[in-house]
């Protein structure tokens, strides 16, 4: 579909000839009781109005540029390469990678090198988020939506954020020093859309998923603070207290209130392997083991190895399947043998 109208004058023409156009697509795709999702830069996509009113608005305040794929409308991204056969579905992705990141972490589809989920397909995109997820999945693509300031094209606002939190992550900046860095751009950029500190910005990208469960710990590593044992005081084994003291002004030990003496950051797995499965970018690489050719036969991988194909053999009905998991556990810093003073840094092994 032609949508070179979105960057011409509203006055024009072919303004509101395209307009028309996008307005029968979107009401015969995506109406329901007689009315679609407004995408003028007031309304974004969440509030539902009728034809007239959305004409208005998009006459009155001009089409978001941005908005190119119109999955709030009834497009996907298969519909777009069956009707322009010159664009192809790789540059598609590649034009906003955040919008394809938050497709993934939603598990909605978008071609066939993802895995099948229970989502439905993309022409049934406005019902494939669960409601507890639809609120945070409008927040983010509004976000991603949103440019960092009027006519900034190569940042939105979460882009940005993602980026800024990618460089704190890399250099181990601390989350004082990225408030106070924030703040400096705000006073300088006083129309960047930044919010106002740093605890509000991970709340943004927390939103993306993939979270780690906190688990008190033993500071002498005898026990976790973990099902049966959640309340407990004192660790069962050596008598060490949960809570971290503190040296009051006279030197006595007070106990800080409910701050643990060590902690344990618990990642889950099951959220991470069907992360793996939803990209688009890792779900072929999570079948290679199985579908790829090992031509010259060398050792490359685990699958090459006696090792694997004996387990193959034994387990005919897990092997079948590519999409099946075999698990690698490392020690770090672990040395299985003590004549040798040098320790490893890592010793993998195949569960």
């Amino acid at each position: 579909m032609d949508k070179s109208w979105i960057d011409m004058p509203r006055n024009t023409t072919e303004y509101l000839d395209g307009l028309d156009k996008f307005l029968d697509f979107a009401f015969e795709k995506r109406s329901v009781d007689g009315v679609i999702r407004c995408p003028c830069p007031k309304c974004r996509c969440k509030k539902w109005e009728s034809r007239d009113v959305v004409r208005d608005h998009l006459i009155c305040k001009e089409f978001p540029k941005n908005y190119k794929v119109w999955i709030w409308h009834g497009e996907t991204y298969e519909t777009i390469t069956s009707r322009d056969t010159q664009v192809t579905l790789e540059p598609l992705q590649n034009e906003n990678p955040v919008l394809d990141m938050i497709n993934d972490v939603f598990g909605v589809k978008r071609n066939c090198d993802a895995e099948p989920t229970s989502s439905p397909e993309p022409s049934e995109f406005g019902d494939a988020i669960p409601n507890e997820d639809q609120r945070d999945f409008d927040d983010l693509v509004e976000d991603v939506q949103q440019q960092l300031y009027e006519g900034c094209q190569k940042y939105s606002k979460l882009s940005f954020l993602l980026r800024l939190y990618h460089i704190k992550c890399l250099s181990g900046v601390t989350d004082k020093a990225m408030s106070l860095i924030l703040d400096l751009l705000k006073d300088a950029f006083e129309f960047a859309k930044l919010p106002d500190s740093f605890y509000e910005a991970k709340k943004v990208i927390h939103k993306l998923g993939l979270h780690y469960t906190k688990i008190d710990a033993c500071p002498k590593n005898c026990m976790l603070y973990w099902g049966e044992d959640e309340n407990l005081e004192r660790c069962k084994h050596c008598g060490k207290s949960r809570w971290k003291p503190r040296k009051g002004k006279n030197g006595t030990i007070i106990r800080m209130k409910n701050l643990p003496a060590k902690v344990l950051r618990y990642f889950p797995l099951k959220p991470r392997l069907q992360r793996l499965f939803r990209c688009s970018k890792t779900a072929k690489s999570m079948r290679w083991h199985a579908l790829a050719s090992n031509p010259d036969g060398l050792l490359r991988h685990p699958r090459d190895g006696e090792a694997w194909k004996k387990f193959d053999e034994n387990h005919h009905e897990f092997a079948k399947e590519p999409r099946n998991v075999r698990l690698g556990l490392a020690a770090d810093g672990f040395n299985p043998f003590g004549v040798k003073s040098t320790k490893n840094s890592i010793w993998p092994g195949i569960i």
